[in-house]
C-alpha cells in the first residue's frame, strides 16, 4: 500500500521543475532506480537546503503515492563528497559513473551491491579526486558489467574455446577471441587484456594502470559489450 519510504540512496540526478520544485533520480540499495520529487527544494529557506543536488548520499524518507513519481519528505546527509565537488576531473568522473549505472540498472530490481560499488566509487575519488582517470573509470564499468552478469569472457575464446593466441576482441561473441576466429572482431593488445583481468578481480581502489592505447581499447571492448548484449550505449568515458 502506498505510505512512507525510508531508504538511503544516491542522487544520480537533480532537475529543476516548476518554479521552485526538484525532480531526483534516486538509486537505492533495495528499490533501484527511482524517480522522486522534492516540493519547494529550491526555495531559500528549505528543509533540504542543497543536499539534493547529484552525487550526495543520503537517508531519505519518501511517501509512496499513487504516481509514479515518489515524494521526498525528509533527507540527511550521509555523505557529501566536498572534495570531489570541487575538482573538475573528479565531478566529471563521478557524472560518467552515476550516467553508466542509469543506463545499466534502469529497473526497480534490487541491486545492493551495485548501490555499494557506486557509494565505493565516490568515496574514491572524493579522498583522492587525482585518481579520477581513465583506468578507475574503466574499472568502475568492468565492475558494472560484472553485477550485471555481462562481464566478458577473458580466459579463453569466446567462439571456440582456445586458450591460446588470444589476439583480439568481439562484442558480439561476448569476449576475447584467437587469430582463428578474429574475423570479426579488433585487435586487443596484451597490455588491455591484462588491464581487463585484473581490474575484474581486484578492488576498485586495486585499479591496474595501463598505457593509454590499452585503456582505449578496453574501453571499446566494453562499448561493444554492451552495445550488443543489453542493448545500451554508454557514454565515453574520459571528457572530450
Amino acid at each position: 500500500m502506498p505510505g512512507p519510504v525510508k531508504t538511503q540512496a544516491v542522487v544520480l540526478r537533480s532537475i529543476r521543475f516548476g518554479e521552485a520544485d526538484r525532480i531526483v533520480h534516486l538509486y537505492t540499495p533495495h528499490r533501484g532506480r527511482i524517480g522522486a520529487i522534492a516540493k519547494g527544494a529550491r526555495r531559500a529557506r528549505s528543509r533540504f537546503g542543497g543536499r539534493l543536488e547529484a552525487f550526495f548520499r543520503l537517508d531519505l524518507v519518501l511517501h509512496e503515492g499513487r504516481g509514479e513519481l515518489l515524494t521526498v519528505t525528509a533527507a540527511q546527509t550521509v555523505a557529501g563528497y566536498g572534495r570531489l565537488r570541487a575538482d573538475g576531473p573528479a565531478l566529471d568522473t563521478a557524472a560518467r559513473a552515476c550516467d553508466a549505472l542509469a543506463r545499466l540498472f534502469d529497473t526497480d530490481e534490487a541491486h545492493p551491491e551495485v548501490f555499494n560499488l557506486l557509494c565505493n566509487e565516490l568515496a574514491l575519488i572524493d579522498g583522492d579526486p587525482a585518481r579520477a582517470g581513465h583506468a578507475n573509470q574503466l574499472a568502475f564499468r568492468l565492475k558494472l558489467l560484472l553485477a550485471a552478469g555481462l562481464a566478458p569472457q577473458l580466459g579463453a575464446c569466446a567462439a571456440c574455446g582456445a586458450r591460446e593466441h588470444l589476439t583480439g576482441f568481439s562484442g558480439a561473441a561476448g569476449g576475447v577471441v584467437c587469430s582463428a576466429c578474429e574475423a570479426a572482431s579488433f585487435p586487443l593488445d596484451e597490455d588491455a587484456h591484462a588491464f581487463m583481468t585484473t581490474a575484474l578481480g581486484a578492488a576498485l581502489a586495486a585499479a591496474p594502470s595501463a598505457p593509454e592505447r590499452a585503456l582505449r581499447q578496453a574501453e571499446r571492448a566494453i562499448a561493444e559489450t554492451v552495445e550488443y548484449h543489453a542493448g545500451v550505449r554508454l557514454r565515453g568515458a574520459v571528457a572530450g
